[in-house]
């Protein structure tokens, strides 16, 4: 049996920002003190909006995908749809506009498929992941000036081979990927 967790929340004794980029990213540095009396003289917390990801699923069963460069790897890899959620925006809303933006992409039938937290050791956000199925291309691409994203549509054994072969790196895009496939599987058996 699972035991019910107690929360062990650390007391802030002190807490200074220390870069503000508005709603995108901030950092901030305390001092804490722990359940136990001691003291963590610093302690760095990245500020981050939410976050969303989709796994768009066609009429046809095959998935959109992107590939994209990514600066801080210096690489590009493929990846599922994803973005901030904007402020007064819905989780969902968000990730319908990351799919039409991103990839032409929308319609279908849409669920929330999971949440996880990015790093909760020092990030403050939440990443939503949604399902959408029956997804079909209404629209051509509308990237940001800061994007470069090629879509590629590709079928379950093209994803599942790109997961066990590890040319999708992103864990928060990796994740819900090989949570859908387990789902898939126990449903099939």
């Amino acid at each position: 049996m699972i035991r019910k967790l107690e929360n062990r929340k650390w007391k802030v004794l002190k807490s200074e920002k220390l870069l503000s980029k508005g709603t995108w990213m901030n950092l901030r540095q305390e001092r804490v003190q722990l359940p136990s009396g001691s003291i963590v003289p610093e302690w760095f917390i990245l500020e981050f909006p939410d976050w969303v990801n989709v796994i768009a699923i066609t009429k046809d069963g095959n998935f959109v995908m992107e590939d994209q460069y990514r600066h801080a790897l210096g690489e590009t890899h493929y990846e599922l749809v994803a973005g901030v959620i904007d402020p007064g925006e819905t989780a969902l809303e968000a990730a319908k506009r990351e799919l039409s933006e991103e990839t032409g992409y929308g319609g279908g039938e849409w669920q929330l498929f999971m949440t996880v937290s990015p790093n909760p050791t020092n990030h403050t956000n939440l990443s939503y992941t949604f399902l959408a199925t029956g997804v079909e291309k209404i629209s051509e691409q509308h990237q940001e000036p800061t994007e470069d994203i090629h879509v590629d549509v590709l079928s379950r054994d093209d994803v599942q081979e790109l997961l066990s072969s590890g040319q999708i790196i992103q864990a928060l895009h990796a994740a819900p990927l090989w949570k859908y496939f387990a789902e898939s599987k126990e449903k099939a058996e």
